[in-house]
């Protein structure tokens, strides 16, 4: 999956050893570096031919209006985008007044590297110039996980056997807006030049014709500069201000130029042979709502006056800063790490999923996690439900106060989530399908706005949280209006039925996580977490009345509760519709799922996936296929409500349907493949999920870092092949070690307490590194493990093992209810790509996500 020549194995470092163009924007999202506010794409500092200069800040973003073709009541009416935040990463390197450029340069040694260990970017090239001369070009690159609001970037030239004249130019560069050297051809005239055909991609971020950033205040002082912006729509504010420091034996002068998109540091340097020349630049970024750009710019003053210990930028402020970034990182792999013995290769993919995890989501501070992080504009920066399923149960289990920042932008989008409900008819709150400002931003309602799922996706996400952390008070001063708000919508979108004296509990016109199969009724997923929901808030009431009378009586104010809606939340939940198929012997995905005809995967071209990008949504939809796992989202997730027969047998159903045209899918695939017996498949799935990014595995790893994958890929390893579950706050393992693995191992925080956990084929050793003692179970025998005694289970087996994967075949032996027979077929009309014809200057959002 995985060029071993070119990215070799090492088990803390990303290392590419060979440089290519015709991969850009892959590498330069497999080397970003970000601290979950501010991300710096791996963008070589050369500045030239990028796939993205990107740099990215979370939440900063431009509005815009969505323009529908056919408008109707209740449709989302302002998309949202993320901003590219000015560019601090330039510095152009000329020897001879010859400039580097890797594309043309001969360049006898390279490599590239992200440490994570040391949570750096370093790069070390050595450039033949025109002239003959060798010049060893060493840079580094961090965004600070201490410093919230800091980059620092540092680059050595050296002319290794001759005198030279050496220039390195140190920028800072609005390429949001700017033309020529700024920022190259506008965004709007690239996609004019594409036609918007073969080339397009719904799952791409929307690009805006009009300027976005509105210059404001800039200035230079000695080495220091600054430039600020006011967006133009959405009224949101940023400054960026650098600061600089040469050291070198050589002679040099400066020169400065500052413009409202352009700020330069030019250091000319009369370099003699072998003397090197460091620059070290130390840039900082705040941004606001509203806060006046003035101001932004003195906090980006007051941040860098407090990384500088003198007057000026000192070798030694940097050498502190990078300690202090490695000392958090040891910290950070302490507690998060997950170890595979004997499988380097996998060991190094595995912490580059766990690295990007705390680049997107360490210093959010109440912000969301974007489906891409802060390393792309994929899917516009946007926050998807992904957070709460894929993301959110690791930062509960590894660092809670991520996973409580996390779970805070959910509760201060309340407002908006009610106003959301009240416009669609419904009693209490609808989170937003995808957001950056808590508005709903996504104008394709089938495969957005009904994916009502969000809301018990949010309530599953803040309980599992209080489960694993013990977090009673932020439940009670924050999470429970949440739980009573998307409870009351469910009471409002169900509707009751009666039959032969027994009532049922129905929800309609919804669409579950698998976007093939839109505005359904009785969506198995969507009715198996609202009954989670309905439950859920029901009991956090109750018990809080109970124990906390006075949080009982704010949070009654607070959303005007009235005593009996718990009773009632409890009796739709008791009553619920959960779709069985007894003919079949499976939880059909709907009501009507079974009806449609069968995609014949197996034989679908190539060249013709992903499906969405080739068909119209109307022949997907009249199929039996998936974008991405449905019900078996819901038999992992809601596991304790289904038996070991039922989830066999409904993951036989539906593996062969399932595209993995979502790199959400994967994951839940292997988890469930491990739990039924499918070690093999799940090993494969995890493999899948485990290099969609380092192996572009869905084409579209340019676009940022699939983060929500990336979560997955430690609820694989610690769920799918450790075992482990949480229903109803017990903790319980049951584990599946893969065949050739000798060794698992991985750390987990429950309730306060830091327990180690190392899986072996003959054995699990618990063992409590710090805090309380922890109860547990093991296939079902209790446990208790104290700081003083570490437990040790002896293991008969890895549970049961079934050979291959689940085929089609048994297709064409299953009946309807009418009796036809399930035959499966390709659509006969196949087009080449998405036909677009409009010339309006925004890309219309679709709806597609396949994060």
């Amino acid at each position: 999956m995985i060029d071993r020549d070119r990215f070799p194995v090492d088990p803390w470092r990303l290392i590419e050893t060979r440089y290519s163009g015709d991969d850009a924007g892959v590498t330069e999202t497999m080397f970003s570096v970000g601290n979950g506010y501010l991300g710096l794409r791996g963008n070589h500092p050369e500045g030239r031919h990028a796939h993205e200069h990107g740099t990215f800040i979370n939440g900063f973003h431009e509005t815009w209006p969505i323009r529908h073709a056919e408008q109707a009541y209740g449709f989302a009416e302002v998309g949202q985008t993320i901003v590219n935040a000015p560019d601090a990463k330039v510095m152009r390197v000329y020897v001879d007044d010859e400039p580097l450029s890797l594309d043309i340069a001969e360049m006898r040694e390279y490599e590239r590297v992200l440490d994570m260990r040391d949570g750096v970017y370093r790069r070390r090239l050595l450039w033949r110039t025109p002239a003959g001369k060798d010049v060893l070009i060493e840079d580094d690159r961090l965004v600070s996980f201490d410093e919230r609001h800091l980059a620092v970037m540092r680059m050595t030239v050296t002319v290794l056997d001759e005198d030279a004249p050496v220039t390195i130019s140190s920028q800072l560069v609005n390429r949001q807006d700017g033309e020529n050297i700024y920022g190259g051809t506008p965004p709007i005239a690239t996609a004019k030049a594409a036609g918007r055909g073969a080339e397009f991609d719904p799952r791409k971020a929307e690009k805006i014709a009009e300027r976005v950033l509105q210059p404001q205040e800039y200035w230079q002082d000695d080495l220091r500069s600054a430039l600020s912006y006011r967006v133009t729509e959405s009224g949101m504010t940023i400054a960026v201000a650098s600061d600089h420091s040469i050291q070198t034996e050589n002679e040099y002068d400066i020169r400065h130029l500052v413009e409202p998109d352009i700020a330069k540091h030019v250091f000319r340097v009369r370099a003699k042979a072998g003397v090197p020349i460091t620059i070290t630049k130390v840039v900082s970024y705040h941004t606001s709502r509203g806060v006046p750009p003035r101001e932004l710019v003195d906090r980006c003053r007051r941040t860098l006056d407090r990384v500088t210990t003198g007057d000026r930028l000192a070798a030694s402020d940097v050498d502190e800063l990078h300690r202090r970034q490695r000392e958090w990182m040891d910290a950070f792999w302490q507690r998060s790490d997950v170890r595979i013995a004997g499988r380097d290769d996998l060991q190094q993919a595995t912490r580059w999923c766990l690295f990007q995890l705390a680049q997107a989501a360490a210093r959010a501070d109440g912000f969301g996690v974007p489906a891409k992080g802060v390393t792309g504009s994929g899917y516009s920066g946007h926050y998807f439900w992904d957070t709460e399923i894929y993301v959110l149960p690791f930062l509960a289990y590894t660092t809670p106060l991520w996973a409580r920042n996390a779970m805070r932008m959910r509760t201060m989008m309340l407002p908006a989530a009610r106003r959301r409900a009240a416009q669609l008819n419904e009693a209490g709150a609808l989170f937003p399908w995808r957001t950056i400002n808590g508005e709903e931003a996504s104008a394709y309602y089938a495969a957005g706005t009904a994916q009502y799922h969000i809301n018990a996706d949010v309530a599953y996400a803040l309980v599992k949280y209080m489960r694993a952390t013990g977090d009673e008070d932020f439940m009670a001063r924050e999470g429970a209006d949440v739980l009573v708000e998307t409870a009351r919508l469910w009471s409002t979108l169900g509707f009751w039925r009666s039959y032969q004296g027994v009532e049922t509990f129905h929800i309609h016109g919804v669409t579950g996580p698998d976007e093939y199969t839109t505005v359904v009724n009785d969506n198995l997923f969507t009715n198996v977490m609202a009954r989670f929901n309905l439950r859920a808030a029901a009991r956090i009431v109750r018990e809080m009345a109970e124990r906390s009378p006075a949080e009982f009586r704010l949070l009654s104010d607070r959303v005007a509760l009235d005593p009996s809606e718990p009773e009632g939340w409890e009796r739709a939940a008791d009553a619920m519709h959960i779709p069985y198929s007894e003919n079949f012997g499976i939880h059909p995905q709907d009501s009507l799922f079974l009806e449609r005809e069968v995609w014949d995967l197996e034989n679908t071209p190539a060249d013709q996936r992903p499906l969405l990008l080739h068909f119209h949504p109307l022949v997907i939809y009249r199929f039996q296929v998936l974008k991405q796992a449905d019900v078996v989202l819901a038999l992992f997730l809601q596991g304790n409500h289904f038996s070991a027969e039922e989830k066999r047998a409904d993951f036989d159903y539906y593996d062969p349907l399932t595209t993995g045209d979502s790199t959400l899918s994967a994951v839940v695939q292997s988890v469930l493949a491990a739990e039924v017996g499918y070690q093999d498949l799940a090993h494969d799935y995890f493999e899948e999920a485990l290099f969609v990014d380092l192996g572009d595995l869905h084409r579209n790893s340019a676009d940022g870092v699939h983060v929500a994958s990336a979560g997955g890929v430690w609820t694989a390893l610690v769920s799918g092949f450790g075992g482990m579950r949480d229903h109803l706050g017990e903790l319980s393992f049951d584990p599946r070690l893969p065949a050739d693995w000798p060794e698992l191992a991985y750390a987990l925080q429950w309730r306060g307490t830091q327990l180690d956990i190392v899986l072996r084929r003959e054995e699990m050793r618990v063992t409590v590194r710090s805090g309380e003692p922890v109860p547990f179970e093991v296939r079902g025998e209790a446990f208790i493990v104290t700081a003083d005694e570490p437990v040790v289970v002896p293991l008969a087996d890895q549970g049961p093992v079934l050979p291959g994967r689940p085929t089609l075949k048994p297709f064409s032996e299953m009946r309807r209810d009418d009796g036809t027979a399930l035959e499966p077929t390709v659509p006969a009309a196949i087009t080449a790509s998405i036909p677009v014809t409009t010339s309006v200057p925004v890309v219309v959002d679709v709806g597609v996500h396949s994060e």
